[in-house]
């Protein structure tokens, strides 16, 4: 009789496929950190020419062309965009602290955060939460609009007196206010409704109060003191261990 061939284990090609994407994501980021680099000493090599009171507009301009005509397949050098890399370098380069996060956000994200903050605090806050959260241009354009900085400053400074008990360091986890206009709920809504659209847009709901919370149940059981209760939505926070 002739042997049947065994069945290998989806689960054995999964540990495949995931050193593969594993790879195409570093790879992402290394390519992603070499294009900031190259822009940051594009804005610096630009920057101190205009300083020296050397280039002009019109000589970036002509720098924009000379690049388009020798390299017609290179994207993204136009003069408006060497005008930004030059901006990009000297906002950034006086501040040891700050200019390292840069290669860890794309050209479009560190371009979003040049744009719409007014001090290196924000910059700083949008940097390392943008990093943390992996956060897409559309959500951080969202979050940014939505004045995320000034929600989770101002809450850092009114919490409950439960929270302020809480061994663990809370600065950045809540936030004063949410924005929840994706679950495009009207004026008038009960509990209900508001409880059963946050779970039918679970991944945006959770964006939005922060990655970190892990949803755990609907109408949780819990027992105090010998009486039961329901807890309508649980989620458990991974970095406060609660």
């Amino acid at each position: 009789m002739k042997k049947q061939p065994q069945k290998i284990p989806n689960q054995q090609f999964s540990e495949i496929l995931t050193q593969i994407q594993s790879a195409k994501q570093q790879a992402f980021q290394q390519v992603n950190r070499t294009l900031v680099e190259l822009y940051w000493k594009v804005g610096k090599y630009v920057s101190e020419k205009v300083e020296n009171a050397q280039w002009g507009k019109s000589v970036v301009a002509d720098l924009a062309a000379f690049i388009m005509e020798n390299e017609p397949n290179i994207q993204g050098f136009t003069a408006r965009n060497i005008w930004r890399m030059k901006q990009f370098f000297e906002t950034y380069k006086d501040n040891p602290k700050l200019s390292p996060l840069v290669t860890e956000l794309t050209w479009t994200n560190n371009l979003l955060i040049l744009s719409s903050t007014k001090s290196d605090q924000e910059r700083e806050f949008y940097l390392q939460t943008a990093i943390k959260e992996c956060y897409s241009k559309r959500e951080l354009t969202r979050q940014i609009s939505s004045g995320l900085f000034e929600r989770v400053v101002l809450a850092d400074g009114n919490f409950s007196k439960s929270i302020k008990r809480l061994p663990q360091i809370t600065n950045g986890v809540f936030k004063d206010t949410y924005v929840l206009e994706f679950l495009q709920l009207p004026k008038r809504h009960t509990e209900n409704q508001l409880q059963q659209v946050i779970l039918a847009s679970l991944k945006d709901f959770i964006l939005e109060i922060g990655r970190d919370f892990c949803f755990l149940g609907q109408e949780y059981k819990v027992q105090v003191g010998g009486t039961d209760f329901s807890i309508d939505l649980l989620f458990y926070h991974r970095t406060l261990h609660c």
